[in-house]
């Protein structure tokens, strides 16, 4: 993921700040270079390789067991080192595993963000992972009992369509504005609203970490 600049941050912030005055909704963005490093995989891969690579020496040698153990000991710190790469290490991930991984990561931010604390259940989170290509929007209570959970699908496909694109700042503001219009339309501002939680872009750079 590309550091965002100054300037990126700046329109992201000014773009909830915008939104949040039309409602008495929270809205959070939460963008992670990844969700999580996937190392397990990599020790996996590196372990069926060198289970595999040895075979033919057990089959067609009489290669003393020591010497078949130390190779596969080398085949497995090779194998491991190499899948350290990171692109390497997340492309040997099923996507489902990727996929379920980022929800969950995305789940766990709404909590730590103290989007389910806000005084009418009324906080909606924007999530991206953009190692696994993920983009979620997670609205607490207080909203799924008036807005269909399919609602959000709308603002998904945009955000995804502008984070394909390369045009990621664009794409966060539009899912930002698109939001504030359903949170306006069942969710009007009140008397005495207080910002409960942070406007600005809230970025995880290590495996959803800050």
């Amino acid at each position: 993921m590309t550091p965002f600049s100054h300037e990126e941050r700046a329109a992201i912030t000014a773009a909830i700040t915008r939104a949040e005055a039309t409602t008495s909704g929270e809205i959070v963005v939460v963008a992670a270079a990844a969700s999580d490093g996937y190392h397990a995989f990599a020790l996996l891969w590196s372990a069926l390789i060198a289970l595999a690579v040895p075979l033919p020496l057990i089959v067609a040698t009489k290669c003393p067991v020591e010497y078949i153990y130390l190779l596969q000991l080398a085949v497995f710190v090779a194998a491991a080192t190499f899948f350290q790469w990171e692109p390497l290490r997340f492309a040997l991930v099923p996507n489902a595993v990727k996929r379920a991984r980022a929800h969950q990561k995305a789940v766990e931010q709404f909590l730590v963000q103290n989007l389910h604390t806000t005084k009418g259940r009324t906080g909606v989170l924007i999530y991206v992972s953009f190692a696994e290509r993920f983009a979620e929007v997670i609205a607490d209570d207080g909203i799924y009992r008036k807005v269909s959970p399919k609602v959000w699908e709308g603002v998904i496909a945009e955000l995804t369509h502008h984070l394909a694109k390369g045009t990621r700042r664009e794409g966060f503001i539009t899912a930002i504005e698109m939001c504030g219009k359903i949170l306006a339309e069942h969710f009007p501002p009140g008397h005495g609203d207080k910002d409960e939680l942070p406007n600005h872009l809230i970025v995880l750079n290590t495996y959803g970490r800050a």
